[in-house]
C-alpha cells in the first residue's frame, strides 16, 4: 500500500500552498471548537491515556485539553509555533516542527505511552508518514486519539477533506491508520455533544484511536 493509502497526490492539496511555518508564525491564543467539545476531548483523554504515563500531544498548541486532575509523568508538544507552546502550562518539553516538511518525529523508539493529534489530522499532506512514525514513538498498545470536528482552516486543510462529510471524515482517517500498517484495534468514535433528544448541542467532535502495533 503506498504512503497516502491510495488516494492520489492531488488529494493531499491545498488552496494555500506557501511555507506552514509562514501561515502559522503569529500565536492563536484562541479554541477552535465549543467547550463542549473540548469536554468530549478531555473524556477521551481520560479514558485512554495512562496516569502518570508519558504522553505525547501532537500538532500541540497552547492548550492540551488534558483531564486537569490526572497528572502524567511527561507530556511532551510537538507544534509549529513556539509562542503558542510555551503558553500551554501541561508541556514539560516542547519541540517545533512542521511535520509537512519533515514527517519523522524527533524522538525514540517506544518513548511515549500515549499519543493526542487534536483537530489538527485534516493539515497533514503525508498522515500516513507521520502515524506510521508515530507507531514507532509509542509503546506497544500504547493508543493514537486523533480527534476532529467540523471546523477547519480551509485554506490548509487537505483537498480530500473538503470533499467528504463527517462519516467520510471517520471512514479517512481510519484508513491513514490502516495504510501506516503498524495499528491495530482501530475503532471510530461519535463522542458529540447531544441533548436528551439526541439533537447536536454545540460543536460535533469525533475521533479515531488506534493502538501501537510496536
Amino acid at each position: 500500500m503506498d504512503r497516502q493509502a491510495e488516494l492520489p497526490a492531488a488529494a493531499f492539496s491545498r488552496t494555500d500552498e506557501t511555507p506552514d511555518e509562514q501561515f502559522y508564525r503569529q500565536p492563536r491564543f484562541v479554541t477552535h471548537i465549543d467547550e463542549g467539545a473540548i469536554a468530549a476531548v478531555t473524556g477521551l483523554y481520560r479514558e485512554y491515556f495512562p496516569a502518570g504515563g508519558r504522553i505525547l500531544d501532537l500538532m500541540s498548541s497552547w492548550i492540551s485539553h488534558l483531564p486537569p486532575e490526572v497528572e502524567y509523568g511527561e507530556v511532551a508538544g510537538l507544534g509549529l509555533n513556539r509562542a503558542e507552546l510555551e503558553r500551554n502550562p501541561r508541556l514539560t518539553s516542547l519541540e517545533v516542527q512542521n511535520l509537512n516538511a519533515t514527517p519523522q518525529l524527533p524522538f525514540t523508539d517506544h518513548s511515549y505511552d500515549a499519543a493526542g493529534v487534536t483537530v489538527s489530522i485534516d493539515y497533514l499532506t503525508d498522515p500516513v508518514a507521520v502515524l506510521r512514525d508515530l507507531g514507532r514513538v509509542l509503546v506497544p498498545g500504547g493508543p493514537v486519539v486523533i480527534s476532529f470536528s467540523n471546523r477547519c482552516f480551509p485554506t490548509k486543510a487537505v483537498a480530500v477533506w473538503h470533499t467528504l462529510d463527517d462519516a467520510g471524515h471517520l471512514q479517512l482517517v481510519q484508513h491513514y491508520l490502516e495504510a501506516a500498517g503498524n495499528w491495530t484495534d482501530i475503532v471510530a468514535l461519535d463522542r458529540s455533544p447531544r441533548s436528551a433528544r439526541g439533537s447536536l448541542t454545540g460543536d460535533p467532535l469525533y475521533a479515531v484511536v488506534g493502538r501501537a502495533k510496536g
